[in-house]
């Protein structure tokens, strides 16, 4: 348990290096030994993938996913009839439901670097129809200003359409700007820093770090001079998420 701690009511937690699909080299932040599912979270990926590496066909069902890429490209092929691109800036989000295929595969030489974010679907919506959705760079709403930018993957103003109420965010603090974090009321959330440093009441959090919180509702981020971080956060489902591989029942 060496990379956790817990202190005021959060959970700090490392990322952990790892092997995914074929040859694609991620840094998983949960389900790990260290980090189980975080409801209504299943799985956070930090991918980095060059080809020939990739995520050839595979099923799913029972969740959704989010692809939000920071570098480089990927493309979607589903058997639904989508065979789409998405690239710095956009995301890809695909809704198993009852299930659906599909590839993901780098779409541009060298490093395609990105996020995928697995949230469960709530049993009532298990066996929907499959469903597919992009949303290109530039089109998300951008907030900012004294030296806060925030890009609204999802929430407020966003047109990402999602099956759980979550907030997703792409946050940049330059110039040790502070950010404040409000967490919903019945959210669970956590912030993710993939550049930079950040502090925080009791915690330092590092690039491949996270800080997870679930009863907090206010508190500040200060970074030192510069950070890039997901915050994230959603309404738990209260439901056993039982994980079999590809599929989340």
């Amino acid at each position: 348990m060496g990379n956790q701690t817990s202190e005021k009511n959060m959970l700090k937690v490392k990322a952990h290096a790892m092997m995914e699909g074929a040859g694609a080299n991620v840094k998983r932040l949960f389900p790990t030994q260290l980090m189980n599912t975080y409801d209504p979270f299943v799985l956070l990926d930090e991918f980095f993938v060059t080809p020939p590496a990739g995520f050839p066909t595979h099923p799913h069902r029972g969740f959704e996913g989010l692809t939000y890429m920071l570098e480089g490209g990927f493309n979607h092929k589903d058997n639904l009839g989508n065979d789409s691109s998405v690239y710095a800036g956009g995301v890809q989000r695909f809704t198993a439901g009852s299930g659906l295929e599909h590839s993901e595969l780098p779409a541009e030489e060298g490093v395609n670097h990105g996020f995928q974010l697995w949230i469960n679907l709530e049993k009532s919506k298990k066996g929907m129809n499959p469903s597919y959705q992009q949303v290109d760079k530039g089109d998300f709403p951008v907030n900012g200003g004294d030296g806060i930018r925030e890009i609204v993957i999802a929430g407020e103003g966003s047109s990402l359409i999602l099956q759980t109420e979550v907030i997703y965010k792409d946050v940049t603090s330059e110039n040790g700007a502070p950010y404040e974090i409000t967490l919903p009321k019945d959210h669970k959330g956590f912030i993710y820093v993939f550049d930079g440093a950040i502090s925080v009441p009791y915690h330092s959090v590092e690039k491949g770090e996270a800080l997870f919180f679930s009863d907090q509702e206010k508190f500040t981020i200060t970074s030192n001079p510069m950070c890039r971080f997901l915050f994230i956060s959603g309404r738990p489902h209260g439901q056993e998420m039982i994980l079999n591989g590809p599929f989340v029942d």
